[in-house]
C-alpha cells in the first residue's frame, strides 16, 4: 500500500468540512460534510441523515470523488485535496472507533442520531502552490 504524504495528512487535518459527489442515474450530486479522519484506518468519517440524496445515491453506487480547499484569493497559497473512493457503512468495530473519533472532534453530534458513514480514498491529489505553482502530490492506494 502507497504511504500517504505527511503534507496531506497535515492539510487534512487543518480543515473539517469535505465536500463529496455522488452519482445516481448519470445525475451528479454535492454535499459538504463535518468529518473527522483516522489516519491508521485511512478513513474519513462523516454522519449525516439517512433520508438525504446523497446517502440515498451512495446506498445506491458507492463510489464517490471529493475536494477539502483552502479558500484563499492570494494564488501562491492556494491549497486543496481532491479524491476519489468509496462510501460505506462501517463494520461493528470500525464503528466503534469511527464513532469515538467523530465525537471527539464533533462533541455536539452527541445530539444528532445520525448513521456513520467512512469514505475510503483510493486516489489522492494534493495541490500546493507554496511548492511551487501547480505543485501536485498524487498517491493511489
Amino acid at each position: 500500500m502507497a504511504t500517504i504524504d505527511r503534507r496531506i495528512i497535515a492539510f487534512i487535518r487543518k480543515h473539517h468540512v469535505l465536500t463529496m459527489a455522488t452519482c445516481a442515474a448519470h445525475q451528479p450530486w454535492c454535499a459538504s460534510l463535518f468529518y473527522a479522519y483516522m489516519e491508521k484506518e485511512n478513513v474519513f468519517v462523516v454522519t449525516s441523515d439517512a433520508n438525504t440524496r446523497h446517502l440515498a445515491e451512495a446506498a445506491e453506487n458507492p463510489a464517490i470523488a471529493g475536494a477539502i480547499v483552502l479558500e484563499t484569493k492570494t494564488v501562491g497559497l492556494i491549497r486543496g485535496l481532491q479524491f476519489q473512493g468509496a462510501l460505506l457503512r462501517p463494520d461493528e468495530e470500525l464503528l466503534r472507533q469511527a464513532r469515538r473519533a467523530y465525537l471527539h472532534r464533533f462533541p455536539f453530534a452527541i445530539l444528532g442520531n445520525t448513521p456513520i458513514w467512512t469514505l475510503r480514498p483510493i486516489f489522492l491529489k494534493y495541490t500546493d502552490n507554496r511548492l511551487g505553482f501547480g505543485k501536485k502530490i498524487i498517491v493511489t492506494l
